[in-house]
């Protein structure tokens, strides 16, 4: 079976954006992305990168570990404002939106998240990448099977959390961890097979 897997960049105080929800990434953000991160990315997860950053980098490589990438309504605003309608268009694009009903560039979903992602990993294909945002994470999380935490070394005090939702336990163990130049920490955590309703991946 597919897996579901939180890949995401936090700050070392668990907040993936500041208060406003901005990219923290973008123009004016707060984290600053190097030639070491970047080199990561292409090196290890190529897929993850936004089509405009494959194109400049000459990146063609599908990567081994996702096909399908999952985003919640405001995280795709995030590439609407940046003007890229799909800002993957070498993965299958979900976005889980009440309000959007129409688009000729993103498979829009507006039913239960959790149904429709269990559906998901009975069906052929590689893992699945949660991209954001905090509210759709907080839906999805007994579906989480892994998560990739690509820690910052920076605090900001207050922001957008890795999950905004109630309060829940979930046991995940640390399995992988790479140090970059820049010294963001990249650590893969998986949930242990038999917990929560997801079970292992």
């Amino acid at each position: 079976m597919r897996t579901l897997t939180y890949y995401i960049a936090v700050t070392l105080d668990g907040f993936i954006a500041g208060p406003d929800g901005a990219d923290p990434t973008g123009p004016g953000g707060f984290w600053p992305v190097t030639e070491s991160d970047v080199a990561y990315l292409a090196a290890n997860y190529p897929e993850t990168l936004p089509g405009p950053a494959r194109q400049a980098l000459s990146v063609t490589a599908d990567g081994d570990h996702f096909d399908t990438v999952l985003e919640g309504r405001r995280s795709y605003q995030l590439g609407l404002d940046a003007g890229l309608a799909d800002a993957y268009p070498h993965l299958r694009h979900v976005v889980f939106s009440r309000t959007l009903t129409e688009s000729a560039d993103v498979e829009l979903v507006g039913t239960d998240p959790v149904a429709y992602v269990r559906e998901l990993k009975r069906q052929p294909g590689k893992g699945i990448w949660l991209i954001g945002g905090a509210q759709l994470a907080a839906a999805l999380r007994p579906e989480i099977d892994r998560l990739i935490i690509k820690r910052a070394p920076i605090a900001i005090g207050s922001g957008i959390p890795l999950f905004a939702g109630p309060f829940a336990v979930d046991t995940y163990r640390p399995v992988h961890t790479d140090v970059l130049d820049s010294g963001v920490v990249v650590t893969t955590y998986e949930r242990p097979t038999g917990t929560g309703d997801a079970g292992g991946g």
